[in-house]
């Protein structure tokens, strides 16, 4: 047996020894919802008293409304609910101060708010996080959809344009799920659960928290911690953003839609493989989405599901530029 078939028949015995000895997905869902509530509840215990804070409304309608809202409890959602159903049931992210912030996020300041929609005469920044959030929840079901029978590792969501056709999520399976050929009943099977969580309208929390604390959130798996690393090295505050939507908990690139209820058509079109990797063999599973506001008529939607059952290919990141040259000796005279 040649040096390479070793190596891989002790990664399988090593990954399905780890898989043998990791907890179930309720434990782990119930330990990451332990930390996050628990950081949770320290964050707005730093607000005991109810300090009053200014919030100017822009927006169509809108200048010169001013609500007087609660510092470190108030959210762009609270002020939304002070205004009309549509700005509440219409609202996907908002413009806190000029800089994207989620629905959910808690103002600690006077500040200008700008709620954004999906039918804004630029809805760049509101159609990047509900992409960002399909290839969340995508995750999510992922994560429960094989019981606790095999192992699956999220490894990454790609942050990809809408452009590209479909969003999606890099998982590493059981490895014995290697020679897996996903039906298109287990396809059905994903959008369903996707579906469902989509019906019950849950809310994508969002937490910003130092790297120990999401360190902590994710202590089973090595993948999510050097992701986290990754991530306080590349944020401007050297912190991460968490979010919670139901019991599931996860490590967010950017910021995400307000809730799950958003997303209308959604459907998973396809799983590729794209070869082994440190944490065993890697798929990218994919799926298409249309958010509440926005509908397809069934032929256009067969058109676009065909597409996104394409191959998203992701640009690897750059190489750094190589070291400038040393100047050449001066010539001898």
């Amino acid at each position: 047996m040649t040096t390479r078939a070793v190596c891989q028949v002790l990664q399988r015995r090593f990954l399905s020894a780890a898989a043998a000895t990791r907890p179930s997905a309720a434990e782990l869902q119930g330990r990451r919802n332990a930390v996050f509530s628990r950081e949770q509840a320290r964050q707005r215990a730093l607000y005991p008293r109810i300090e009053k804070i200014e919030v100017s409304l822009q927006g169509p309608g809108l200048d010169a409304t001013v609500l007087v809202m609660n510092r470190g409890m108030s959210t762009p959602l609270s002020c939304a609910r002070h205004l009309t159903e549509h700005h509440v049931n219409n609202s996907v992210l908002a413009l806190v101060d000029g800089e994207v912030c989620p629905l959910h996020q808690p103002l600690t300041r006077s500040c200008t708010l700008t709620l954004l929609t999906f039918k804004d005469s630029d809805p760049t920044l509101a159609n990047q996080a509900y992409w960002r959030s399909c290839a969340a929840l995508l995750g999510q079901v992922l994560e429960t959809a094989f019981k606790d029978d095999f192992a699956v590792e999220l490894l990454d969501t790609p942050d990809v344009p809408v452009t590209s056709g479909a969003f999606c999520c890099d998982v590493a399976l059981d490895p014995r799920l290697d020679s897996w050929t996903p039906s298109e009943e287990s396809l059905w099977s994903l959008t369903r659960g996707a579906q469902q969580l989509i019906h019950q309208d849950l809310a994508w929390e969002p937490l910003e928290v130092e790297p120990s604390v999401a360190l902590e959130v994710f202590s089973e798996s090595r993948c999510k911690q050097e992701a986290v690393e990754q991530k306080a090295v590349q944020s401007p505050n050297g912190k991460v953003t968490l979010y919670r939507c139901g019991d599931h908990v996860l490590l967010s690139g950017g910021p995400l839609v307000a809730r799950t209820g958003l997303c209308s058509q959604y459907e998973v079109t396809a799983v590729h493989v794209l070869g082994p990797g440190p944490w065993g063999l890697r798929r990218r599973v994919q799926g298409l989405s249309l958010p509440l506001q926005l509908q397809a008529h069934h032929t256009v939607w067969r058109k676009l599901r065909q597409r996104a059952e394409k191959l998203v290919e992701v640009a690897s990141p750059e190489a750094p530029p190589p070291p400038p040259a040393s100047a050449p000796p001066p010539a001898s005279q």
